[in-house]
């Protein structure tokens, strides 16, 4: 049971910004690796960040150098800044969370948000 719940996404023309939140009541961020999925209509998702829980980051080679992953471990929210959009940057967006269950093999559970829809558009 990890609740996770995005906020943030809307209309927004090419060049501007937003900020998705990711509230994840229940994380426990040392045991998890949290991050971001797009799907845009008739297209496969995509992994666009994720960050670990001592903090390294990972982004797709298409959003690099514009979005920005973060945490607030205090307020159990990850963060995805997007500055500098595309019209081909529009999709849901659907926070995760992989949760260690196994530290053995190790083993992650994962869990999905509802998604949130980013458009792009002038």
């Amino acid at each position: 049971q990890v609740p996770l719940v995005e906020s943030g996404g809307g209309l927004v023309q090419p060049g501007g910004s937003l900020r998705l939140s990711c509230a994840a009541s229940g994380v426990i961020f040392s045991r998890t690796i949290m991050g971001w999925y797009r799907q845009a209509p008739g297209k496969e998702r995509e992994l666009v960040a994720s960050i670990t829980s001592g903090g390294t980051t990972n982004y797709a080679d298409s959003v690099k150098d514009r979005f920005t992953i973060s945490k607030d471990n205090a307020k159990n929210t990850v963060y995805l800044q997007m500055s500098g959009l595309k019209p081909e940057d529009t999709a849901v967006y659907y926070c995760y969370a992989d949760y260690l269950v196994d530290p053995v093999g190790p083993r992650y559970r994962r869990y999905w948000g509802k998604g949130t829809l980013v458009t792009v558009s002038s």
